[in-house]
């Protein structure tokens, strides 16, 4: 069996060439021609996916090199797009830029490149000419099946594009699709994390309308849906775990403003093993959702809601209280920060928040442990015995006095490591975002634990 996906990547030589505003302005664009797209973002980024969600209002997605063989990569694409009539994968950061110096693994080329996905870059045009040929030609030609079949020329009048246009088609063989005007529309704005969340940014709807506008005006879209139907099929079978046997438990997932930082494979994981997901605010919420029988707290930005979260006592402690308990929990950065004692809010005050867990927060200034983790478990714990292996991700610039040591993380390809974590039989708490394809096995044992607790609860 084989499924047809017409697709195509944004991608760029740099970060900062503005990948998110053209593919959220071609996704809505796409969107308004009355096609169903599906979204994905390409490396371990959980911010950009909020966006793409917002603008095509349906569940985007991660493909991740490092997480994820190539085979599995095919799959979570087939299964993301599911009944999609194309999907765009947003690129991360330069084209070739991978997980260290020197390597292309976990780059958006590996991904298009395992996916079979043809490429369009977005090249910043302004002030070259026949110079934007000789980036374009040498990333299109610096490792084979690369697959560049497109260009759009970004912050450049559609004068300059229609200059320099021949000269780069005829020295590369890449098609110029068209210009992204220098307009403010296309402006987004920036937080310590890169992005804000989409919920933030102000009039967002509008503004991606009016950035599709300018898309469809400059940007041959046809041509680009014509080089998205040259993608070949997807062979592998779309991504999916068998269900668990026993109970249907009840998973509460922290989701508002404080706390949306979420893989979406990590949640189909869980509806594939047979959890039911209710999403609740930590912020709004007086108590967990009505049966309860696992909680899962995300990442996101608690530390700009310290204060709400604080004084919404009676979810702090229905919180302290699951987790004293022994309902089985995963806390992942920022839900690990609202499991301690307090948080340091973007002004140095203190807050208290759930006090499951020792431990108190602030910012520490700058990034720590930034990127890609290999987690060795020193114990045995929720997510398995001693000795299972995960792969993650860590972005965060607030710390903590009790980062935990019970799992072990290896920055891969470097001799770099840390102590990290808290875990028990029905706890896993610390900084790393912890992608459930990378090691399903992780994942059954939070469903299976979930199940079992909602059996003694039911038999109680």
């Amino acid at each position: 069996m084989s499924t047809s996906i017409p697709r195509f990547m944004v991608a760029a030589p740099s970060s900062g060439s503005g990948k998110t505003v053209v593919t959220c302005a071609l996704l809505r664009a796409l969107a308004r021609r009355g096609l169903a797209c599906a979204a994905f973002k390409c490396g371990p980024d959980y911010i950009d996916p909020l966006f793409h969600r917002r603008v095509v209002g349906a569940r985007s997605g991660n493909l991740d090199g490092f997480f994820t063989d190539a085979p599995t990569l095919r799959a979570l694409l087939a299964r993301g797009a599911a009944g999609a009539d194309v999907a765009v994968l947003e690129g991360v950061m330069g084209f070739y830029d991978g997980m260290a110096p020197g390597v292309a693994d976990a780059s958006s080329y590996q991904v298009a490149r395992d996916t079979e996905t043809p490429v369009v870059l977005v090249v910043n045009g302004r002030g070259a000419s026949l110079s934007l040929a000789a980036v374009i030609r040498g990333i299109a030609e610096f490792l084979p099946c690369a697959n560049v079949r497109g260009v759009v020329l970004n912050k450049t009048s559609a004068a300059a594009c229609a200059y320099a246009a021949p000269a780069i088609e005829k020295h590369t063989g890449v098609a110029v699709l068209g210009n992204i005007p220098a307009d403010e529309a296309f402006s987004l704005e920036s937080r310590h994390l890169g992005l804000v969340t989409a919920d933030e940014v102000e009039q967002l709807s509008a503004r991606i309308d009016k950035m599709a506008e300018l898309v469809e005006k400059s940007v041959d879209v046809d041509r680009l849906l014509e080089i998205a139907a040259t993608a070949p099929d997807i062979r592998e079978e779309p991504y999916r775990l068998e269900p668990i046997a026993g109970a249907r438990p009840i998973v509460a997932v922290a989701r508002d403003e404080a706390f949306s930082f979420y893989y979406e494979e990590n949640l189909r994981a869980l509806e594939d093993l047979g959890c039911e997901l209710a999403f609740f605010s930590p912020l709004r919420d007086s108590g967990l959702p009505r049966g309860t029988s696992a909680l899962y707290l995300g990442g996101g930005y608690p530390e700009l809601h310290a204060r709400q979260l604080s004084e919404n006592a009676p979810m702090r402690e229905a919180v302290r209280r699951a987790v004293e308990s022994g309902m089985p929990t995963v806390a992942e950065c920022g839900g690990f920060l609202y499991l301690q004692r307090e948080i340091a809010d973007s002004e140095g005050r203190r807050w208290p928040v759930a006090g499951a867990l020792e431990g108190a927060s602030e910012n520490g200034g700058r990034l720590s442990h930034f990127g890609y983790v290999e987690l060795a478990s020193q114990r045995d714990g929720l997510y398995g015995p001693r000795g299972t292996r995960i792969r993650a991700h860590e972005f965060h610039y607030w710390q903590s006095t009790c980062p935990g040591g019970d799992f072990w993380a290896q920055k891969p390809r470097r001799d770099k490591g840390w102590p990290c974590m808290t875990t028990t039989p029905s706890l896993v708490a610390g900084f790393p975002h912890v992608y459930y394809p990378a090691n399903p096995d992780v994942a059954r044992a939070f469903a299976s634990a979930a199940a079992s607790f909602a059996e003694r609860r039911r038999h109680g």
